[in-house]
This record gives structure tokens, sequence and C-alpha cells, in this order.
């Protein structure tokens, strides 16, 4: 039997995402935009999307400026319409799509006896229905070149969870269970799905906590085995992993990247 072809390429050329096109969603800011601006500085042209768009279209100011190959699309991933109308229009202006990161989520904190039906859709319908609408769309576009990355952005709280949060926690935990099923049926045409589940990094998305609880912080820094929150550029390897030709035999699986706090007791 033959070696792959990712075993005759040297460690540069395994992360090379030169000519590859890659959508990146919710990535005005946070994990969102480290994705995307990892993606860029590996080569990869990147579609950075978000609801707002000059919130999105600061970030490619930031990355064309830099000397990468970038572009803004603004939808709101819950939209099943624009969703599929951009993974169309993206294919259909580039000729491909190489690399899908669902990253676009939220959250609502609420006791549970104050959660209504209409914020557990939301956040089921942001994370799980629509990621799993990008990817069905994205393998649209992959199948017929037998090549593709989706990477889903899950959490450690797909393993452990805190309260007033339970929609988050669940649709991030069947978001495991959408990886393994994406996972097997596409393996055979050469796509690949993942997931990343990043521990505590400092966002804007957690902003709000952190200043609402003047000791979250120091409690997370101190549950965390590594003594600490994370830094953003501690996911790009990650990020990059997935995306690239290193990982064309890792499909099905969720790497998590949270300083060891999942593993202690």
């Amino acid at each position: 039997m033959s070696a792959p072809a990712s075993a005759t390429l040297s460690p540069a050329a395994l992360f090379d995402l030169s000519g590859r096109v890659a959508l990146v969603t919710g990535a005005s800011r946070g994990i969102g935009f480290q994705f995307a601006a990892t993606l860029a500085a590996a080569g990869a042209h990147v579609v950075l999307n978000a609801r707002d768009a000059s919130a999105v279209e600061a970030r490619v100011v930031e990355l064309l400026a830099a000397g990468f190959a970038a572009e803004t699309m603004a939808f709101d991933v819950a939209d099943a319409a624009a969703a599929t109308h951009a993974v169309a229009d993206i294919a259909a202006r580039h000729g491909r799509l190489d690399i899908l990161f669902s990253n676009a989520g939220g959250s609502v904190r609420k006791p549970l006896l104050e959660l209504g039906d209409d914020d557990w859709q939301a956040v089921i319908g942001a994370h799980l229905t629509a990621g799993f609408r990008l990817a069905r769309e994205a393998a649209r576009v992959m199948l017929p070149r037998k090549f593709g990355r989706i990477v889903f952005t899950a959490s450690i709280n797909s393993f452990i969870a805190r309260p007033t949060i339970t929609p988050y926690v669940a649709a991030k935990t069947g978001m495991l269970g959408l990886v393994r099923g994406l996972a097997v049926e596409l393996a055979p045409h050469g796509i690949t799905v993942n997931a990343i589940a990043p521990g505590y990094f400092p966002t804007e998305g957690n902003a709000p906590i952190r200043a609402a609880s003047a000791d979250f912080a120091a409690r997370i820094a101190a549950r965390t085995p590594a003594g600490r929150w994370g830094e953003l550029g501690e996911l790009a390897t990650a990020a990059l992993l997935f995306a690239s030709p290193a990982s064309s035999y890792t499909t099905g699986t969720v790497l998590t990247v949270d300083g060891a706090m999942t593993a202690a007791i």
C-alpha cells in the first residue's frame, strides 16, 4: 500500500492552505476572528461572516492590511435562506469552498424556570441547526471535488456545565453527535469533520459576565490546572490542524483546548 500524499509533504507544506477558500462564521470578533486570521496567515482566501456588516468589514481591513486574502459576507447563520445562498454564492464566485468553520452562535443566560421555548429554540437554532445546515450546503460543494474540511466550535460545556446556560450546553453537546454523524458519512469522500472545544478565553462574548462578577475570572483560573485563562492565539494550532492537509486521517473527533480543566476533579 502506498503512503498517503500527506506523508510526502514537508512540515511547512502540511500546514499550507494556499489556494484554499474558507468560510468562517461569527468572525467579527473573539474566537471566530482568531480562526479566520490563522487560516488567512496560512495562505487561505477567507470569507469572514457576521451579522454586523460594519464590524466584519473592519476585521477584513485588518487582514488585507497584513497582506492576507479576505472578504466579507454579512448574514445571519440562523436565516436558512441567507445561509444557503451564501454558500452557493461563494462556490459560484470562487469555484470552490474547501474549508468551513461553523463558529457563530450565542447564549441566553437565565434560570431554568425563566427560560421560554423561544429562548431554547434560538440557541439550539444558532448553534446546532445552523451548523447542520451550513455543513450540508458546504458538502454539496465539497463532494464533487472529493475534498473538504468542516470544523465546528464546540465547547468544554459539551462535557461539563454551569447553571443558567442549559440551552447552550445542550446545543454544544449535540454538536458532538453532529460531528460524528457527518464524519462517518463524508469520510469516504475525502471530507473531514471535527470540532474544537475551547475552555475559557477572554472574548467580547464573555465580557459581560466577567464585568458583572468580580471574582469570576479568578475562580475560573483557580479551577483550571494551567492556572490561567487561555490566550486566543493558543487556539490557532487547533484551527490550523483541522483545516490543513495534516489532518487528512483525523475525522469525527473533538480537540479540547482548556488548560486541562475537563481532565481535573
